[in-house]
């Protein structure tokens, strides 16, 4: 099959031995148009004509759009109140490590004599919540395993619900955050 390559051929072809569909030339537009929109002028595939202001044009009304308005007015309070949340749960998250190290070190027997496991042990001892002597089984490694654990989780949970807290009335109330404002040309 000899055929002639076309260099602007660029789309895929099920049937390489038809010929491409012809291009399609955009209608004729109102004289006076093109030369105050040339978009009017491209082909109706590749830029629409807006047809409410062809006809506004057309019958010599002013032609009325809408810009948005850009800028939020609570962009400052919504950063704010996300880094605070972000301190917030760091924190909570940083004294729940804090207690889940203790309790990996007490259950794998570590030297309370070292300097890390010794700064491990106080550390955990004053973000315990009061939750060390809350369950008194006699094994130490259970006893520790269940009141730093629930001091642990008691963290992640005051954390979640202070952002929640945070979030709830802090912020606005959710609006539309794109305002509009009319325009007459």
């Amino acid at each position: 099959m000899n055929r002639p390559i076309d260099p602007d051929r660029t789309r895929l072809d099920l049937n390489p031995a038809a010929e491409p569909p012809p291009r399609v030339q955009p209608p004729v537009a109102a004289q006076g148009y093109e030369e105050r929109y040339e978009e009017a002028a491209a082909p109706r595939y590749e830029q629409p004509i807006d047809e409410q202001r062809y006809e506004q044009h057309v019958a010599g009304q002013p032609v009325v759009e809408q810009e948005r308005v850009t800028g939020d007015p609570d962009q400052r309070r919504r950063r704010t109140v996300g880094i605070v949340c972000t301190v917030i749960n760091v924190l909570c998250a940083v004294f729940a490590v804090v207690l889940a190290l203790h309790i990996i070190l007490v259950l794998g027997s570590a030297n309370q004599s070292n300097g890390f496991a010794g700064l491990i042990n106080d550390w955990s001892s004053a973000v315990s919540l009061g939750l060390r002597d809350l369950f008194v089984p006699a094994n130490e490694k259970i006893r520790t395993f269940l009141n730093d654990g629930l001091a642990a989780i008691a963290w992640l949970a005051i954390g979640a619900l202070l952002t929640f807290l945070i979030r709830r009335f802090a912020l606005p109330v959710p609006r539309r955050v794109s305002q509009y404002r009319r325009v007459t040309r």
